[in-house]
């Protein structure tokens, strides 16, 4: 069975993204083991002489190198993803580089009816830049809009039309992380240049 981290990509302590990955994680538990990890407790990203790296952000990076592929949920404001993601990621391609084609399936809650589409679409570009170099899986996006209704008294998604999509978007997911493992050829060479790139270089 895969092993999958799921991302909180916001520090409220109320989050529907925290909500709807929890869900994930019962609703697919005959599918594929899923560790939720929040990236609240991180500091800010600062650079420093020595490329220091909290520990707990070295922690996230092996439970992310030891898991098959990642789920990352995204709440949206002003367009863009929060700056609590931004700083996570920074740290995690900082000195470290646990995303190097690492399989990503980018999820999203809101309150309002976009469902965090254009964060979703940031996230893509970031994930993709060269310092992280993730594998996201393509023409996936899940958006559940109105997230504060969006679940029952039990936690689980009311509408039976957004489940049938999220059933067929974590199929998909589990079929592109088996390919994924076929495609690693380069992955000591994307590893390097991760490694390698700095954008402080001419």
């Amino acid at each position: 069975m895969n092993k999958f981290i799921a991302i909180v990509g916001s520090n409220s302590s109320k989050s529907t993204n925290r909500e709807l990955l929890k869900y994930m994680q019962r609703h697919f538990k005959s599918q594929a083991e899923i560790e939720l990890v929040e990236i609240k407790g991180l500091p800010i990203f600062k650079k420093s002489a020595n490329k220091y790296v909290p520990q707990t952000a070295r922690n996230i990076a092996k439970k992310i190198e030891a898991a098959d592929g990642v789920i990352i949920a995204t709440p949206e404001y002003d367009h863009s993803i929060p700056a609590v993601l931004s700083s996570a990621l920074a740290w995690l391609s900082y000195g470290i580089h646990p995303f190097v084609d690492k399989p990503v399936m980018i999820t999203g809650a809101s309150y309002g009816s976009l469902g965090s589409s254009r964060a979703q679409a940031q996230l893509r570009q970031i994930l993709d830049s060269p310092e992280l170099k993730a594998r996201i899986m393509p023409s996936s996006e899940f958006l559940l809009g109105h997230s504060l209704q969006a679940f029952d008294d039990n936690d689980n998604l009311k509408d039976i039309e957004i489940t049938e999509q999220l059933n067929g978007l974590f199929k998909d997911f589990l079929q592109f992380v088996n390919i994924s493992k076929q495609l690693n050829n380069a992955n000591v060479v994307n590893k390097q240049q991760a490694e390698q790139f700095s954008w402080d270089k001419d």
